[in-house]
């Protein structure tokens, strides 16, 4: 590999480099334009043989950020994530990404220009939300990078944006009569639904893919095997849970096997109403009338409206999971058993959201005085 220079004009060089293309086999040039002095150009030159002959050049690319998103859409995220996944990627490309840097040749886009995305961002969306699109950000330039499309992934110069640490919404003590007389009696089972996720502390997706033959109720226990997904281009499909942890065991208090058991009994008189004879054994728990999958955001809207009714606007169905997860720490129930109760990937996803409602410093004085007195020390 060769390269020599070629003076334009005073100060402006062009580097002319014969490569072997490795396609064709064949003799080609690669030109770069330089500004500077002759021996900085003889520099440049040097320099960009070296990375010729590393593998580490990278071909002056004038590709736009939405020319590649366009591609890393649909050749990664479409095969690589779920379709959930997908569509939040896109939609935060869409409203977020595309608008301000879409246009930016990606190799031109600087840290300070993600610096001025996060501070416009910051004006009009949750910290949260500001911190997803600097993960996202990362991951794309990371392929990117690792695709030979840049140099460098240069959103791993840029601070993360700060994410204020928030408490997981829970209901009170006396509210949690409240949101069930609100949904005794209500259309579409939200009542069982309400007692098997403040119960349990399962997830929406994993409450509408829960099947009868998951539910051991002379045991007191139900295994979550599968979740429900909605998104707006696939519609309904079962997947698998979150995490390797997700699929487990629950145990059930007797108040929910009671309820489930009411359920099962009102579901099978239902069915044989209409003529659909009973569940069978891989039927869905919380279903449709027919028996097919409840779409998991109409189930939330019925909830949603259900709460604004009885003057409970702040309440979700995911309150419910936060509400159990917060009562039985509070209980002293160790957080490993709550973190494997919930589903999550590991205890330090549980401590993230719940660590705030572990009080047991009191408790350590205790012991560490009775350690103390054992050993003799003055009380």
């Amino acid at each position: 590999m060769k390269g020599h220079l070629k003076e334009r004009s005073p100060g402006h060089w062009a580097i002319i480099l014969d490569i072997n293309d490795p396609q064709t086999g064949k003799r080609r040039r690669k030109w770069h334009s330089f500004k500077g002095t002759k021996k900085e150009a003889r520099l440049e030159c040097s320099r960009l043989i070296t990375e010729m002959a590393a593998g580490a050049y990278v071909e002056h690319d004038q590709k736009s950020l939405n020319e590649f998103l366009d591609t890393w859409e649909r050749d990664w995220a479409a095969t690589n994530v779920s379709p959930k996944t997908a569509e939040r990627y896109s939609q935060l490309l869409k409203l977020h990404i595309r608008p301000t840097l879409g246009a930016k040749p990606m190799q031109a886009i600087r840290a300070q220009d993600l610096n001025a995305l996060y501070t416009s961002l910051r004006d009009r969306l949750a910290p949260r939300t500001v911190g997803h699109v600097h993960r996202l950000l990362h991951l794309v330039f990371g392929h990117a990078t690792k695709w030979g499309n840049i140099k460098r992934n240069i959103v791993g110069l840029v601070d993360a944006p700060k994410v204020p640490p928030t408490e997981a919404p829970v209901l009170q003590l006396t509210e949690i009569p409240q949101m069930f007389d609100a949904v005794r009696g209500r259309g579409y089972s939200l009542y069982p639904i309400a007692v098997v996720a403040l119960g349990t502390g399962m997830r929406r997706g994993e409450l509408l893919a829960l099947k009868w033959k998951d539910c051991d109720l002379d045991g007191a226990k139900l295994r979550v095997e599968q979740s429900l997904e909605q998104t707006r281009k696939s519609g309904l499909r079962f997947k698998e849970p979150k995490s390797k942890r997700g699929r487990r065991t629950i145990s059930l208090s007797l108040a929910v096997v009671a309820e489930l058991r009411k359920h099962w009994a009102a579901q099978q008189e239902q069915r044989l109403s209409l003529g659909l004879g009973g569940s069978p054994p891989d039927g869905l728990v919380f279903a449709d009338w027919d028996g097919s999958p409840f779409a998991p955001d109409r189930l939330s809207d019925n909830f949603a409206d259900t709460m604004e009714a009885a003057g409970l606007p702040h309440v979700t169905l995911h309150t419910l999971r936060h509400t159990h997860a917060s009562q039985l720490i509070r209980s002293g129930v160790d957080i490993l058993t709550v973190s494997r109760r919930l589903g999550h990937a590991t205890a330090t996803v549980t401590l993230n959201v719940y660590g705030h409602l572990i009080t047991t410093e009191d408790k350590a004085a205790e012991i560490t005085q009775a350690m103390l007195t054992n050993a003799g020390v003055a009380q």
